[in-house]
């Protein structure tokens, strides 16, 4: 009886996927506004600055450039919980680029999701967000592209899991969490504000990040309230919770990589490095003026600490374990020595709720971006080779207990479960 239930089940589930994929339309596709008289005006040498700006605020090349292999000529695997998306060759070779494509053709797989032959694409190419970028400013990154030197070098196919890798599957999911849109500016609010708002929605598609997703791997919205990148094995911390940092402080980070209130790692830096340093001092500042702006997440209530007799002695290892490791860059009163060694004390990264970020930087060290504002960065040697996983999660706790720390403590369960260091 089981069996006859889950076939009519599994014949329902394929009968309304079917009638999705005769849908395939939806969400219509929208031809968006036509280029601007301004952008029409720029000579091809201005067209083809602004785009090159751009794939740097996108930070292109790093999803379409497999590691050692020619720059934008894709073959990169994307690690996704549904399995490996291989980025595609965008370079302007005529069969295996995007050499043959039109702006109008590029237009489309930035705002409508779609490629040059109507094939839906996957969101880890984050259309998403990029279905806010302008007209103006996709025909520009266009423009850019076709200046790549065209590479021969073939698409490979994605290495996705059934029922993942169909495109009756992508139909669904495209019309529970996919529309196109546009960017709309907010007039009570300031220039700088608006244009802040644009670069972190739409080109920089930070919330790919720093939003929650759900089981489908749909993003929850914009509020860049943090979310696991499972397949890195980081936690992207939350963005709507800068509103206390002073604004330099804020800009430094994203420009340097570091300021005197924390220094990127992991995944990050290599944001930093490659996209956010090249930015104008302008787009920087109002990156930080809407990320300030953002309403506060709601805060976990204040952690109770276990006072038992085995509760604190884990904690007074960790202390001890510090002294011997960690005082002599970090203080013994958690002060840092900023900027090369960033504060313990007060420092967010340590007390989310997910630990996973100083596990990992414990484990296979922290290794800052090297930026023209930070040109030999500090960086944290790996201990991982001379801690257990008790030991280990001892410090880490004893990190986010000390200086007016309060989170909770973690097990050598959770240290093992991050040792792995990922391949991408």
């Amino acid at each position: 009886m089981k069996k006859i239930i889950y076939t009519v089940i599994a014949l329902l589930g394929i009968t309304v996927l079917a009638a999705l994929a005769a849908l395939r339309w939806l969400p219509m596709d929208d031809p968006g506004p036509p280029p601007s008289t301004a952008a029409a005006a720029l000579t091809p040498a201005e067209r083809i600055a602004r785009g090159a700006y751009l794939a740097r605020a996108g930070d292109c090349m790093s999803c379409h450039t497999a590691r050692g292999g020619a720059a934008y000529a894709g073959g990169r695997a994307l690690q996704t919980p549904f399995g490996s998306v291989i980025s595609p060759n965008i370079t302007s070779d005529l069969v295996h680029g995007i050499g043959a494509w039109s702006a109008d053709n590029f237009w489309q797989a930035l705002h409508n999701g779609k490629s040059k032959d109507g094939r839906l694409l996957y969101p880890a190419f984050p259309y998403p967000n990029y279905t806010r970028i302008s007209r103006d400013d996709a025909d520009a990154l266009y423009a850019y592209l076709q200046t790549i030197a065209p590479s021969a070098q073939p698409n490979q196919p994605h290495r996705l899991r059934f029922p993942y890798n169909q495109q009756i599957a992508l139909a669904a999911w495209r019309t529970l969490y996919f529309r196109p849109e546009a960017f709309r500016a907010e007039p009570r609010l300031s220039a700088a504000w608006n244009r802040g708002a644009y670069l972190v929605q739409g080109p920089g598609h930070c919330s790919a990040c720093h939003s929650a997703r759900n089981p489908l791997g749909a993003s929850e919205g914009e509020g860049l309230s943090g979310g696991m990148i499972p397949a890195q094995g980081w936690y992207a911390p939350a963005l709507n919770a800068r509103g206390d940092w002073r604004r330099e402080h804020l800009t430094a980070l994203l420009k340097t990589g570091t300021s005197p209130r924390s220094t990127v790692f992991g995944p990050m830096a290599e944001v930093v490095s490659e996209s956010l340093q090249y930015l104008s001092d302008g787009d920087i500042d109002a990156i930080a003026v809407y990320l300030q702006a953002l309403p506060p997440g709601e805060q976990p209530p204040p952690f109770e600490r276990d006072s038992e007799t085995q509760a604190v002695a884990f904690l007074q290892a960790g202390a001890k374990l510090y002294e011997q490791h960690c005082v002599d860059c970090h203080g013994a009163d958690g002060s840092g020595q900023p900027p090369a060694y960033p504060p313990l004390a007060a420092n967010r990264a340590l007390t989310m709720e997910l630990a996973v970020n100083p596990i990992r930087i414990v484990l296979n060290g922290g290794f800052a971006p090297g930026t023209a504002g930070n040109p030999r960065p500090y960086s944290m040697p790996p201990f991982g080779h001379k801690l257990n996983d008790t030991e280990v999660a001892q410090v880490v706790s004893y990190l986010r207990s000390a200086w007016g720390n309060n989170a909770p403590p973690v097990s050598g369960i959770d240290v093992n479960r991050y040792r792995a260091i990922p391949l991408e």
